[in-house]
């Protein structure tokens, strides 16, 4: 029995695996500008299609930097160097993990879960929150985040 009720493609399949994709909103920044990420959660079918299920975002900004000067005083510089400095391909795999469980510091990761099985069974997925739990959560970045963040 399908559970998707209209709302759209019927997506039928055995759920292999659940993660999120990770790329930038709007594309790369430029100097001054924060980084915007947006997270793709979805669940791998075991015919290759990964199926999006809830769309979140984050975003970090410029860098400031405290100088002390000659005077003795201190400043606080704005953009003192562009965002993204000083992250790392696991560091923004890390928080893209957080920010997808970032509403369920209070009842846990299993509410998350059991959130996206909802959401998946919505669009014809038959899967429950503890087959998803068995999975293991993984991050995934685009191309374009690897090799701006070479450029870092």
């Amino acid at each position: 029995m399908s559970t998707n009720r209209g709302r759209g493609p019927n997506y039928s399949g055995r759920v292999v695996s659940i993660g999120s994709i990770c790329d930038f909103k709007s594309g790369p920044p430029r100097w001054g500008q924060s980084l915007q990420f947006s997270i793709k959660e979805n669940v791998l079918l075991e015919d290759g299609r990964h199926i999006v299920v809830d769309e979140r975002g984050f975003s970090s900004s410029t860098g400031r930097a405290l100088m002390k000067l000659e005077d003795g005083r201190r400043a606080v510089l704005e953009n003192a160097f562009p965002a993204g400095v000083g992250e790392t391909l696991d560091s923004i795999r890390q928080d893209a993990r957080i920010i997808a469980f970032a509403d369920d510091d209070d009842l846990g990761e299993g509410q998350h879960l059991a959130d996206l099985a909802q959401l998946a069974r919505m669009l014809g997925i038959d899967v429950s929150a503890e087959e998803l739990r068995a999975l293991s959560y993984e991050v995934i970045l685009t191309t374009r985040v690897v090799e701006w963040l070479a450029t870092v």
